[in-house]
């Protein structure tokens, strides 16, 4: 038998490297760095308005709004009553960032991409930041139309932010949440709103993943546990902005009475609609408290 001499393979070129994924730290940056460029201004304080809460966001004065689909990296808002854009502005003197809507768990998006927004805020620079939200009235107290100040919050989405290896860059390993809602931006809203006549209860808010509302056996778990609000939102933002060393002020606009507290089903539609008729009371409070924030951040 002739012995054949097998033909030398030839080497085979070397593969390309792939690209290392991009970390969540980088995304935020570059998000920030994108938003720097839209604006000069440089916010220390930005808002997140809820449910039919974006409103206040138009009065900004100077304003440059972009919807979040130009924002890289950003999670889009697909609720009904979130307009999903960022605007930057200012509220007298006082630059801000207001979110015009957010994004939930109920959506599809994981707890990081949630709390995203609040990353990069912490990138640009943001020292504080005020929340609000749309929430169910446990409290009876807490009836339709109040605003109340968040005092505390238990956590019932079965997620946190802060899940999986931690990146120093942003916080700690272990955050401290013993005063996440902080106590002197509260007494600036009490003092704000008793100006304005009006009264701003404090209450604990308590966050489930919806999007389905609560059964009455629920609620009255929740008022069991000590919930005096019950909402789908905010908890993780407030998780990922203590993280960053953002201080925290949370507002919640009660839409409607928890299911139970009164007989008759809840639709979302009352939300929306609540949320309009207190839309002036509302804006006035923040053109208020804003700028005392801005003065208690010196």
């Amino acid at each position: 038998m002739k012995n054949k001499a097998r033909a030398a393979k030839k080497p085979s070129k070397p593969q390309a490297k792939s690209a290392m994924p991009v970390g969540e730290f980088d995304q935020a940056q570059q998000a920030a760095n994108f938003i720097h460029a839209q604006t000069k201004l440089r916010p220390k304080i930005a808002l997140v308005l809820g449910s039919g809460l974006g409103a206040f966001a138009d009065e900004f004065a100077a304003a440059v709004k972009i919807p979040y689909a130009d924002i890289p990296h950003f999670p889009r808002s697909t609720a009904i009553g979130h307009a999903g854009k960022l605007v930057i502005g200012k509220v007298g003197q006082t630059p801000v960032a207001g979110m015009q809507g957010r994004v939930h768990l109920y959506e599809g998006y994981s707890v990081h991409q949630v709390a995203f927004p609040i990353r990069v805020f912490a990138r640009m620079g943001v020292q504080a930041v005020i929340l609000t939200n749309a929430a169910g009235g446990i409290r009876l107290d807490l009836t339709q139309g109040r605003l109340v100040l968040i005092s505390d919050h238990l956590n019932l989405q079965g997620a946190n932010p802060l899940t999986g290896p931690n990146d120093d860059r942003f916080g700690g390993r272990f955050p401290d949440m013993t005063m996440a809602y902080d106590r002197k931006f509260r007494v600036i809203a009490a003092a704000e709103a008793a100006c304005a006549g009006v009264a701003m209860p404090e209450g604990v808010y308590a966050a489930l993943a919806g999007p389905s509302y609560e059964t009455p056996a629920e609620i009255r778990y929740l008022r069991a546990i000590g919930a005096d609000l019950v909402g789908m939102s905010t908890v993780p933002e407030v998780i990922a902005a203590r993280h960053s060393g953002i201080r925290v002020l949370g507002i919640s606009c009660v839409t409607n009475a928890a299911a139970g507290v009164i007989d008759q089903p809840l639709v979302h539609t009352e939300v929306l609609e609540v949320a309009q008729r207190v839309k002036g009371e509302f804006i006035a409070l923040l053109q208020a408290i804003i700028p005392k924030i801005a003065a208690e951040l010196r």
